[in-house]
This record gives structure tokens, C-alpha cells and sequence, in this order.
């Protein structure tokens, strides 16, 4: 058997701070990123690569959404702005070596950044989600779930107008949670559990929600391109699992998908 979770922490050096941990636990996560945000950079792991630390850097443009015609059951045509591409991002992750680690702590940090369009005018301040021209989301695979699976709950998210966070996403080993890791337009989060599980969640959606370009249609914005950056990080205790990786990646890992 691998290390104890607490043991595991100790391994990694850009956890946030003790003395901030102390102030403000888990059960205070939303007061902690008010006051220090997503914790403290660290230039020395910034510039190296560990062998058993491996980043995954992803540069990417989706368009989130397009006009639809269809015809009611009148004959008559309709048209609207909804959702359109959604990326699925397949991990190149070392599975076997993963599986062989089994219930040794491994931890996974994701950083998803975009920019967005403040909304002309004050309308955007009106209703939810108005300010932004768009809006981008990431969800990872779960260890019981099948792609195809994956990829109708994301895509169902991707139409969700209210965007609202269902009772079934799991925020148990997320630091953050899907619940705050929406705000603003970088969203980074750290899950932490056993090697045996990461190995089963091989693949990462990023999809868009609302946002000014589909609902304010007249300003003629709901077909432009939106880019963004994905970082992710995945660290282990000791074992190597940054040549695996770097084996791996001349693959492509990139599918599109389009959520309607």
C-alpha cells in the first residue's frame, strides 16, 4: 500500500500555505479563495519538470454557439442561437502504471483560462451570466462512467440555460468543487485520491454555457470563435510518470464534438 493521504500532502511543495489552511480549512474553501485565491505561485516548480510531476499544456478555440432553423409543427421557421462545439480531451495518462500504484494518493490539478467580452451597456448586469460574452466549463470522466456516457451528461450541461449544478456531480475529492470553480473566467481545481481511480478518468470536456454572444443576437457575436488555455497537472509520490506521458502525447488527444 501506497502512502496515507496525509503522508501524501507533505510530498508536494505548491500546496497553499499551512498557516493558510489553518485559517481557513475545506469547510471554508469559498472564504479562503475571497481572501487568498487558488494559493501561492511557485517559480522553482514553474521551471522544472520532476519525473514524477508531468504538465499538460493545451492551447485551443472552440465556437460556442451558432443559429439553428427549424420548422414547428406549424411550418413555420424559427430560428435561435444555441450551443454548438464541445471538446473532449483524451488524457494520456499512464494507465497501467497508474493501476499498478492502487490506492496510493495521486493528486490531479486542472486550470482552464479564457478571456471574455464585457457586455456593451449595463444590460449584462441584469440577469445571470448576462456580463460575459461566453462562458466555458471543464468536467473530468468519472472512475464508473463509459465516454459515451461522459459525453451526454456534458453535453447536456452545454444546453443547460440556467446552468445550474446538479446534485449528482461529485465534490468529495475536488478542492474547490464544481460549485465555486465557476466564478470568473479562470477556474482551477485540485482533485486528490488513488491512482486506481485517476486511471479510469481518462478524458476531459470543456463545453460552453451562456453568455451575451447567444442571448443578444442582434449585436451579430453568436458565431465567433472563443480560445482558451487548459493546464493539466497530474503528480504521483515517487514513481515516474512523466516519460509515459511524454510517449503518449505525439497521439492526438483532441475530439470535437458538437453538443446539439
Amino acid at each position: 500500500p501506497g502512502p496515507s493521504r496525509s503522508e501524501t500532502w507533505k510530498i508536494y511543495l505548491d500546496r497553499p500555505p499551512k498557516k493558510m489552511l489553518e485559517e481557513l480549512p475545506k469547510p471554508q474553501r469559498h472564504k479562503r479563495l475571497r481572501c487568498y485565491g487558488h494559493g501561492v505561485p511557485d517559480l522553482r516548480r514553474a521551471l522544472h519538470s520532476l519525473s514524477n510531476s508531468a504538465t499538460l499544456v493545451m492551447e485551443e478555440s472552440l465556437q460556442p454557439y451558432h443559429e439553428v432553423i427549424r420548422e414547428d409543427k406549424n411550418g413555420h421557421t424559427r430560428k435561435s442561437v444555441e450551443t454548438k462545439d464541445m471538446h473532449l480531451h483524451r488524457l494520456p495518462w499512464p494507465t497501467q502504471v497508474l493501476s499498478d500504484l492502487g490506492g496510493t494518493y495521486v493528486r490531479m490539478r486542472i486550470t482552464l483560462s479564457y478571456y471574455i467580452e464585457p457586455s456593451p451597456g449595463e444590460r449584462g448586469w441584469t440577469r445571470k451570466h448576462r456580463y460575459q460574452s461566453h462562458g466555458l466549463r471543464f468536467d473530468v470522466m468519472r472512475p464508473l462512467e463509459t465516454v459515451d456516457r461522459f459525453r451526454k451528461r456534458t453535453s447536456k450541461a452545454a444546453r443547460d440555460e440556467d446552468e445550474d449544478i446538479d446534485d449528482d456531480q461529485d465534490e468529495r475529492e475536488w478542492d474547490v468543487g464544481p460549485r465555486l470553480r465557476i466564478k470568473g473566467s479562470i477556474h482551477s481545481d485540485t482533485w486528490t485520491g488513488s491512482a486506481e481511480e485517476l486511471s479510469r478518468c481518462g478524458f476531459l470536456a470543456v463545453y460552453p454555457v451562456g453568455g451575451w454572444w447567444r442571448e443578444r443576437k442582434h449585436l451579430g457575436c453568436f458565431d465567433r470563435q472563443a480560445r482558451y488555455s487548459l493546464i493539466v497537472t497530474i503528480e504521483t509520490p515517487k514513481t515516474d510518470v512523466y516519460t509515459s506521458i511524454a510517449n503518449q502525447i505525439r497521439i492526438p488527444t483532441l475530439i470535437e464534438i458538437e453538443t446539439a
